[in-house]
Order: structure tokens, then sequence, then C-alpha cells
């Protein structure tokens, strides 16, 4: 195997580590907040909060005697209360028995709080990187806005050739007699698809209070809006704002010819004419097979090589109310939850590939090519994989919050917490499957395609 395969071809090893180190940073720093935060307003005392693991880089311990400290290892994080039984040995076991003689000591330990308390400073890390999320998404909403209605031409996207009179300010009537859905409603997908696939197309606008007819280009050309991460696209060297002009030398015009194209090849190299700011240039790339989520559920095997397309304009836009942003938001943190848990379904079935799961080093190149496409594409970033550390933590597996809060249960209908051995041979086969399961993921990083 080509190890250097491994460094994505967007930029330098070191740039990808950073990405990927502040993208984990955040949201461990996030999640542990949430612990430490729900647990001092439950009582419970915080002996250290800890971004990273190892030697101490730096630390200070503030008044309520809580030691904040970075550590070398930027690849975690953690909260050590008071009582906690995992760091419970030498001096901290003395310190134990010393406030199980002392009830209003106890009463601050993790081991001693009341069972509500425990079970809520557990269930605030993966309820905070949610919160992270639906914020990230809520405010990217109310900074790009959503598309004005009706559709409106704010500005004309570049293109190899212009054709019709559409111009900026526009709004747009109908479209070959068909009149224009709410971009909003999800029919406004169906109308796209349904379009007639013509070179040129029958636009009616209102310009200047007035309605008239002009031609225009097709709605949906083949024009990159964005790239996935470790695509062929990306590979390849495409970059935001290119317009494929032919595929094998059969000239295109819509984004649909390209994704036939693409999907009818079977997975054999493609031959691409490409536009770039007003020159030509020649990109040989080879499609991906990528299981794809389905609306209706499931997913759906397809070759891919990793492009977004979008209107042959940029759209006029209107900044959404607050509530409205933020329900956009918790809807998109739904919708990660939703295709993660399916996925991880249909791969432990075996109906998709067990590549779909990446480990550390997919995600480092993710972060880093997110990182290469700007602020928004990057904080993007970090709010869906805060929402999957969310979900990932809640999953009822011991030495995850999901199994303290499963431990939790069982006291809560029988009385008493499981047995101290019992305990020990669970957290001791749950840490063995988280284990396992990251080397899995790593594996799937060297070794899949």
């Amino acid at each position: 195997m080509d190890i250097l395969a491994l460094i994505p071809q967007f930029g330098s090893l070191v740039w990808t580590i950073a990405a990927f180190v502040l993208a984990l940073s955040v949201i461990v720093a996030i999640h542990e907040y949430g612990h430490y935060i729900v647990g001092r307003w439950s009582g419970i005392q915080a002996d250290v909060f800890s971004i990273g693991f190892g030697p101490v880089l730096w630390s200070r311990v503030d008044k309520r005697g809580t030691r904040w400290q970075v550590a070398a290892l930027p690849f975690g994080g953690y909260v050590k209360f008071a009582g906690d039984s995992n760091a419970a040995s030498g001096k901290d076991a003395s310190a134990m028995a010393e406030a199980e003689a002392d009830p209003d000591r106890l009463r601050a330990t993790m081991h001693g709080a009341p069972l509500w308390a425990r079970a809520a400073t557990v269930a605030a890390g993966p309820i905070f990187n949610f919160v992270l999320s639906i914020l990230v998404f809520g405010a990217i909403i109310l900074s790009t806005g959503v598309q004005r209605d009706p559709l409106t031409i704010s500005e004309l996207t570049p293109m190899p050739q212009t054709v019709g009179d559409l111009r900026a300010g526009d709004e747009l009537v109908a479209i070959n007699g068909r009149a224009m859905p709410n971009p909003e409603d999800p029919a406004a997908s169906e109308f796209y698809d349904t379009l007639p696939r013509q070179q040129v197309l029958e636009y009616t606008v209102r310009r200047d209070g007035a309605e008239t007819t002009v031609d225009g280009p097709y709605l949906l050309p083949p024009l990159v809006t964005g790239l996935s991460p470790q695509s062929a696209a990306m590979s390849a060297g495409l970059e935001t704002g290119d317009v494929i002009t032919s595929v094998d030398g059969t000239p295109i015009f819509a984004f649909d010819q390209l994704k036939d194209a693409v999907e009818g090849g079977a997975g054999a190299p493609l031959a691409l004419k490409v536009w770039r700011d007003g020159e030509s240039i020649d990109v040989t790339l080879t499609p991906k097979r990528v299981d794809e989520p389905q609306p209706e559920g499931g997913f759906e095997t397809n070759w891919r090589i990793g492009i977004a397309g979008g209107l042959a304009f940029d759209a006029a836009t209107e900044t959404p109310g607050l509530g409205e942003a933020l329900w956009g938001g918790t809807a998109q943190v739904w919708r990660i939850m939703e295709g993660s848990i399916s996925g991880l379904a249909h791969m432990i079935s075996g109906a998709i590939s067990t590549c779909n799961l990446s480990g550390p080093i997919g995600i480092a190149q993710t972060s880093g090519a997110m990182a290469s496409q700007g602020a928004v594409s990057f904080v993007w970033f970090i709010a869906v994989l805060s929402t999957a550390v969310g979900l990932l933590n809640l999953f009822p597996i011991p030495a995850l919050d999901g199994g303290h809060l499963v431990f939790y249960a069982y006291e809560a209908v029988s009385g008493r917490p499981p047995s101290d051995g019992a305990l020990r041979v669970l957290m001791t086969a749950g840490l063995a499957l988280v284990l396992t399961l990251m080397v899995f993921a790593l594996g799937n990083d060297i070794f899949c395609p």
C-alpha cells in the first residue's frame, strides 16, 4: 500500500492534523463542559476538567477547587468528579473514605449524589453536543438566508457561453409555461427534475413590475457548487465554480447529463472537459461507489464523482426568523441522527459496505477538506461531527455515557446499583467493544478504496 496516498491532495499533512485537532477539541470541550456544568448545578464537585490526555501543558485551579488543564495529546478529554470510581485509588480512595463518613461531602461526590443528579450529569455531555449542532446549523441558516419567494435572480453565474437575456433582479414566474413553485416547497425538486432537457428554456419573468418572456439557459447546468471530501472530483482537482462542458467527448449542458454519464459508466474513468475562469482544461477521474440514504428510508448504491450542482444563477435570499432557523437546525440534527442509525443498521445487516464507517484518518482528511473549502464548510462539519459524537455516546455500551445511563436505569428499577463485580465485567467488555470498533474503523481508513 502507498502510505502517501493517505495524505490528502488539498494541502499538507500538517494542515489536515491542525483542522482535525481544532474540530475535535471544540466538540470535546462542549461535551465535557456539559458534564461539568450540569454536575456543578447538581451539587457534584469536579476535581479536574481536561482537554486532552497525557502530560499537562497548562493548568490552573479555580475558586471552586477545579483544576482546568490542557494536556499534550489532544484527542479527547474528560471531567474527573469527586468520587469517580475509575480514579479512586491511593489518595483519592482515602479522600473517598473520609467523604463517606460525612453525608454533606458524600452528596458532593459522583458516587454519593442522588440518582437524578448522576443521570443528568452523564446525559448532559451528548445533549450539549446536540445543542451545539442546532445552534451552528441555525446560525448558518440565519447568515446564508433562505431563497426568496418568488425565486429571484441575485447574480448570474459565469458560464462558458451566454444564453438568452436573464438579468439580475428578475423574478421567475414560469419556465416553458409551467408556474414556478415556492423554492422551499418539497415539490420544487420534482419541478426541476421534470423540466424539458433543452439547452435553451423559455422564462417568464417579472422585471421592473411587468411580466416579460425571455430565453435563458437550462436551469440546472453541470456547475460545481460543492465538493465532497475524499471524492474523485476533489482528488482530480475540480473546484467550486467549474462548469463541465463535455464527458468523454460528448458535449453536455445539464447536470443530469453528467449524472447519467457517471452512473452509466459502471466506474470506468471519465474524460471531462472543464471550463474554469474562461479557460478550458482536461480532467480525468474515476467514479466511486457510494451508498446513499434515500428519503423513504434505506440506502441505494450508485457511482458518484462527489460534486454538488446548483442553479444557473445565484438566487436572492431573505433572512428567516430565529425560530425558523433553530427549527431548521433541529431538523438537520434529526436527519443526521436518523441517517447514522439507519446506516449502522444496514452495515450490520450487510446491506451496505462497512467501508462507510470512517476512523480517525478518514475524519482527519474530511476535516482538512472541509476547512480548505472555507470557514462555513468547516463549521458545518464541526456541527455534523458533534451530532455524531453525541449520538455515539448515547449508545447503551458500558464505558460510554449511554452505558452509564443504562446502569442508572437499572438502579432506578431495582433500587440498588449493579454490583462492583458486574460493573467491572461490563465495563471491560464495553471498553473492548469500543477499542475493537476503533481498530476496525482505522482499518477501513487504510484498506478501503
